[in-house]
């Protein structure tokens, strides 16, 4: 028998008691809950998979594009060709996978393992780091950002460890000690892919390969790790709800798990797991940036069935903490007779004040701030 319409505007009171447990998800799989509890029911419409996988044959084959990076510093056909990827890549699908990045497949399989260690390690040590205020170097929760939003919506089947750094000046003495040494080592690598990214993102919008980290755009890292726990009932709810980035880019480091999708012309589509590879996508602040050259996109995460957790990385690039409440719009040396700007002019902190409203629920932030 299919469950009952949830009101979720009653069911609040029960996610906000749950949340005050900070036992988070796994705190629930861990006490044998056999059903999920009705504030994690998310409606038919928002959880119905009509995904396709890309290993379709033909002429219906579906392909997220690979980069690689190999020969990133040599000035010959490979760069060429790695910043004709990237424009394809950041134009037409918003979401693609890196390889060969330089980043050690030991300090992956590490950092993966450290989430893994903290989200798992007994209840009462990670208590203490339970928090929504985001003003923290360091907060572990439940379920997604579950206030401020517009309206009422279900949770998320996930748990959060959520670090932030302004500027790239990580105090790593602030992290939790089970996972420091990873994420440390995770962090020196990921300041420097943040680097090679930005040279390709800029060579591909047409401007100098120093365009984007000369204006602070991508200093500042946040970094999510995410654990979503084996689930009793999948089908009935999401790890992540269908969403955009606020950020300009975003690298998600997966496990071996299945569930990461992409809506790619208003299709859901199987994100596979490459080895060795990072998932990259656009955000929306990029696309406003680039006057809509580059293109955000919608993704989500499936519930868990049971079995492993699914752990993911994410990183998100930002602009520095100075630059947050600096006017800007459409970069202007993209900006033409034939190319307008589409965007109004806004600072990042105005757009993530919008942001929180509307894309904790599965809206979109970029239609207001349009001219």
């Amino acid at each position: 028998m299919a469950p009952a319409l949830v009101d979720y505007t009653a069911a609040e009171k029960e996610l906000y008691e749950f949340d005050d447990l900070k036992i988070g998800v796994k705190g629930l799989v861990d006490a044998g809950v056999t059903h999920i509890p009705r504030f994690f029911i998310h409606p038919p419409e928002c959880r119905s998979n009509n995904s396709s996988t890309p290993q379709k044959n033909g002429a219906d084959r579906v392909e997220i594009p690979v980069i690689d990076l190999e020969g990133f510093n040599e000035n010959d056909d490979r760069r060429v060709k790695m910043v004709n990827a990237m424009r394809y890549a950041c134009a037409t699908w918003g979401f693609f996978q890196i390889v060969n990045h330089g980043v050690p497949v030991a300090v992956m399989e590490e950092m993966v393992e450290s989430i893994r260690r903290f989200h798992e390690q007994p209840q009462e040590a990670k208590m203490e780091w339970y928090s929504r205020d985001f003003s923290r170097t360091v907060n572990y929760y439940s379920s997604g950002d579950i206030k401020g939003r517009a309206q009422p919506v279900p949770a998320e089947w996930k748990d959060t460890l959520s670090c932030r750094a302004a500027d790239d000046q990580w105090d790593f003495n602030a992290l939790p000690e089970l996972c420091r040494h990873e994420m440390k080592e995770y962090m020196k690598n990921m300041i420097d892919l943040q680097e090679k990214l930005s040279e390709l993102m800029s060579e591909a919008l047409g401007l100098s390969k120093n365009h984007l980290s000369s204006t602070g755009y991508l200093k500042s890292i946040k970094l999510s790790g995410h654990y979503y726990p084996a689930c009793p009932e999948p089908d009935l709810t999401l790890g992540t709800i269908k969403h955009s980035d606020p950020s300009l880019l975003t690298l998600v480091l997966q496990d071996k798990s299945n569930g990461l999708q992409v809506l790619h012309n208003d299709q859901w589509v199987d994100v596979p797991k490459v080895d060795g590879a990072f998932v990259a996508n656009i955000g929306d602040f990029m696309q406003l940036l680039s006057n809509d050259k580059f293109m955000s996109v919608e993704h989500r995460v499936l519930a868990t069935p049971l079995g492993r957790p699914r752990i993911s990385a994410v990183s998100f690039f930002l602009p520095s903490a100075k630059d947050r409440t600096k006017p800007c719009g459409p970069i202007k040396e993209l900006l033409s007779d034939s190319s307008p700007p589409i965007y109004r002019i806004t600072s990042y902190e105005e757009f993530m004040k919008h942001y929180r409203v509307v894309g904790q629920i599965g809206g979109r932030a970029l239609p207001h701030f349009k001219l």
